[in-house]
């Protein structure tokens, strides 16, 4: 098998065997970029490097070195020569990018030899020093995980010596020093002198680059992003270029468009003597790559026509890395750039309008969770001119969050546990932070530019970010931060605003989004092409209001328990619950029934003749109960108790598991006059909106049924209610009865149920923890160690579990649909709202999901990928065919 590609021998149709990175470096090498050569080491020798218990098998190390030999020929160089060296970048490429998140080395190859020989040929000692002390630092963390804090502290003590600020104001003979002590650090860490044999420090960059594929920040980046953890990576060698040669020479990155709004201008920044992990580290800041226009004119033209070069050809937003050497521009790598989800669909409509694309390609270029960054409020304008500005830095992420100050990756994650709303402050961030950044709700950095870590990790994430805020100066030791004269710690409270780079002191309030141009046209093409609707889980006419703005087509689930705790009728519900006649309850319940009509015709409202369905109360009693002295006392006398009795009351009221107990429709099989005063207020609440003018279609959903009989003396129960009004009000509505599916026995019973049910909504969140046998509530305290050690490969309340959830509602939408051919079939639990889940409904014949009110456009576009992934294995079996 071949294992080793050189870059003349692939193409960008090989990304899962040479990896993203060397895929594209193949395709730019076939179009004739200026990339320095090398080759690829394949995904699949690192599949095959774990399988041989982490070592490098003799044929791979031939292969190796055959590509050295081949590139040393191309480039007319030697590898470890001692008159004009060939040396390499050894860089990761997994097939899904995965920025920051693997390990990389660069300038190898050099030794005690090849310095003085790369000195001579390049007439230039201290950039050859500069270059071998940045490898040494390199090669020893990455290959041989050597903290890379020993050498930073000998840098700073040499740049301390020689009165320097920056690392590129070192002389040649402060730079041979360094060398010389890092040296040293490498000698008393590992026993043996730095390793001079270019060959195994090559083999040695090759392991480490696939051993960090399974680093514990590379696994955490890979099931953030759902990224398969055997896919591998490759290794790309390639051929070094230099950009710290001097003031003609520099290195960059930089986007085709702003992968922050998407507009259609170059994005980017460049250092002039510099190499590339100088403009991720944020410790010089970077000039905007707009500056290159004037100081290189000619190299600019170059990167710019590369640029649209490169875009045209992949048909999206590029980001690109470049080195510039003696006045001469390399393209290191171009991908297709990470960008935010209002870049996202600013550029998919704009490539779209400008001829590259399709529409239904467009919709393909989003991940639909991605769309989540665009769901959530921004600062309110009125708060954020009231609020003390600490300072401004780069708006390196869009968004707006508020939190405590926490200084830590350790500490974001144990606040996060909290529920506590954290900032992660630092000085720089590197891919150690990763936990931290996930955790928190925004990040601040006082170093770094708009491609720093910080930022590009952030983006990812969709996490508010504002980097290089110079004015903010961290002390990690005593976890304070000093901005100007305000010094800030752990317990306080600031807010960022990532659309602007504006830090501000104290929690801010916010607004909802506004979501309009080009989000509603590029989600317009979304409803063009799906089949399934969505709907939205929603309690209140506010809630209902801004689901249907996200685009919700009715309401799946309106919980009526939800409306139970308001001031206005809490203390009514109590008395219902703590009842011991029944002439006691049918009181209260008289109280509680007009607010309720109100409450549904005002839902009723608001939606505008959409479906509605409303979910009759669900949860245990005891939920309700008053727990204060005071709440105690008002109920008892109401009731006409003393506070001894309505305790004990309460007190009966305590069930052993109350997710099993007496609630749902058992409710109404012990107390009937619940539901029926329920039914009464929707069917009122409806005639109501009739009468104005509005047609709707009630629908009455009956919680928790595992048996027809059971079902049908509820729903018989509340048919003759409604008969009862029809005949008082002297006019009739359409309206239906149905039932929630979330009991196991009920999804094996379909086709009984659905004799008396007129339609099904599965409630995934408690049939998920009934097929399982888990609390929803306590699984959080072993679930995490299910998912770490590959036990489940998701949490089954986050994403449906399609091989046991799945098969009960297969089995339940196959039974419902032989008795009764026309029935309804949604979904009404969290998962309607999961892009993975909402293909695997749309794969049942379900007829909508309901999903939270933020989710609506995640699903919206998760139903039309589904569509279109459908229609492209139609046209696929068809091709097949012939």
């Amino acid at each position: 098998m071949k294992y080793v590609y050189s870059f003349d021998e692939g193409k960008k149709e090989m990304r899962s065997l040479l990896g993203g990175k060397g895929a594209n470096l193949a395709e730019m090498t076939r179009l004739g970029i200026n990339v320095p050569f090398g080759f690829t080491v394949t995904t699949e020798a690192c599949t095959r490097y774990y399988q041989e218990n982490k070592t490098l098998w003799e044929d791979l190390v031939k292969e190796i070195e055959k590509n050295v030999r081949k590139t040393e020929e191309k480039l007319g160089k030697k590898f470890g020569d001692n008159e004009n060296p060939l040396l390499f970048s050894v860089r990761s490429g997994a097939v899904i990018s995965m920025p920051g998140m693997m390990d990389t080395v660069l300038n190898l190859g050099l030794n005690d030899i090849s310095v003085e020989g790369l000195a001579k040929h390049t007439e230039n000692p201290r950039f050859a020093y500069d270059s071998y002390r940045r490898f040494i630092q390199m090669f020893s963390d990455v290959s041989k995980g050597i903290n890379k804090e020993l050498f930073e502290e000998v840098l700073e003590d040499e740049k301390e010596k020689a009165g320097v600020e920056l690392d590129k104001d070192l002389s040649a003979e402060s730079l041979k020093e360094v060398v010389r002590r890092y040296k040293e650090i490498y000698k008393k860490e590992m026993g043996e002198e730095f390793p001079q044999q270019p060959e195994r420090q090559l083999l040695d960059a090759v392991a480490a680059v696939f051993a960090s594929w399974n680093n514990e920040r590379a696994i955490l980046y890979r099931k953030l992003n759902s990224i398969p953890h055997d896919l591998g990576t490759a290794v790309n060698v390639q051929s070094m270029v230099f950009g710290n040669g001097g003031d003609t020479s520099g290195t960059g990155v930089a986007f085709t468009r702003n992968p922050a709004t998407g507009e259609k201008a170059l994005f980017g920044e460049y250092l002039m003597n510099a190499q590339g992990e100088d403009v991720v580290a944020g410790i010089r800041t970077p000039s905007h790559i707009s500056e290159l226009e004037t100081q290189m004119p000619e190299v600019y033209r170059q990167f710019f026509e590369t640029g649209q070069i490169l875009e045209k050809h992949y048909r999206d937003m590029q980001d690109l890395e470049f080195t510039i050497e003696n006045g001469k521009l390399f393209i290191l790598q171009t991908r297709n750039g990470k960008r935010t989800a209002e870049a996202a669909i600013n550029i998919a409509v704009d490539l779209v309008e400008e001829g590259l694309r399709t529409k239904d390609e467009a919709l393909m270029m989003i991940e639909p969770n991605q769309l989540d960054q665009l769901l959530h409020p921004t600062f309110d304008k009125k708060a954020m001119d009231k609020a003390p500005v600490l300072t401004k830095g780069l708006a390196a992420s869009p968004g707006a969050a508020s939190g405590y100050i926490s200084f830590s990756a350790t500490d974001a994650m144990l606040r996060n546990a909290k529920k506590e709303s954290v900032i992660l402050v630092r000085t720089e961030t590197s891919p150690e932070d990763l936990q931290g950044m996930d955790s928190a709700k925004g990040i601040l950095t006082s170093r770094g530019g708009m491609t720093s870590h910080a930022a590009v990790v952030a983006r990812g994430m969709g996490k508010c970010c504002i980097a290089g805020a110079h004015e903010v100066k961290v002390n990690e030791k005593e976890k304070t931060v000093t901005i100007g004269d305000k010094v800030l710690g752990e317990g306080d409270i600031i807010s960022l605003d990532g659309s602007t780079g504006i830090v501000y002191e104290g929690k801010l309030e916010t607004k909802d989004p506004e979501l309009s141009g080009k989000f509603a046209k590029f989600m317009g093409w979304a409803d063009e092409v799906r089949r399934l609707q969505v709907r939205a889980n929603a309690d209140t006419p506010h809630d209902v209001k801004q689901a249907l703005d996200l685009g919700a087509e009715g309401v799946g689930l309106c919980r009526t328990e939800h409306m139970f705790f308001a001031e206005d009728r809490i203390n009514a519900v109590r008395e219902m619950i703590l009842s011991k006649t029944l002439e006691q309850r049918k009181k209260a319940l008289a109280k509680i029934e007009p607010i309720q009509e109100e409450d549904f015709y005002q839902i009723y409202k608001v939606a505008d003749g959409r479906s509605v369905t409303i979910r009759l109360l669900d949860p245990p009693l005891h939920e309700f109960v008053p727990h204060t002295d005071e709440d105690i006392a008002i109920v008892a006398k109401e009731l006409g108790v003393t506070i001894l009795e309505q305790k004990k009351a309460i007190d009966d009221l305590h069930e052993v598991n109350p997710m099993l107990g007496h609630r749902g429709l058992r409710l109404a099989i012990t107390f009937p006059e619940i539901y029926q005063m329920q039914a009464r207020a929707i069917i009122r609440a409806a005639l109501r909106l009739h009468d104005e003018g509005v047609n709707l279609i009630p629908e009455i959903m009956i919680p928790l049924a595992g048996d027809a009989k059971e079902l049908s003396v509820v729903a018989d129960s509340i048919k003759d209610e409604v008969e009862k009004i029809f005949a008082e009000k002297g006019k009739t509505i359409e309206y239906h009865v149905g039932t929630m599916i979330e009991i196991p026995r009920a999804t094996l019973l379909a086709d009984e149920i659905a004799n008396v049910a007129e339609f099904f909504s599965f409630g995934t969140n408690d049939l998920t923890q009934m097929t399982y046998g888990f609390s929803r509530d306590d699984a959080g305290k072993f679930l995490s160690q299910y998912l770490d050690d590959g036990i489940f490969e998701k949490d089954p309340f986050q994403v449906v579990d399609q091989k046991g959830v799945g098969k009960l509602m297969k089995n339940a939408v196959k039974l419902g649909r032989q008795t009764r051919p026309g029935i309804k079939l949604g979904v009404c639990g969290e998962h309607g709202g999961e892009p993975s889940s909402v293909a695997f409904f749309d794969e049942l014949g379900l007829d909508y999901v309901s999903c939270s009110p933020f989710r609506v456009p995640i699903s919206r576009l998760a139903a039309a990928q589904k569509t279109l992934k459908d229609k492209q294995l139609k046209m696929t079996r068809i091709m097949d065919a012939f």
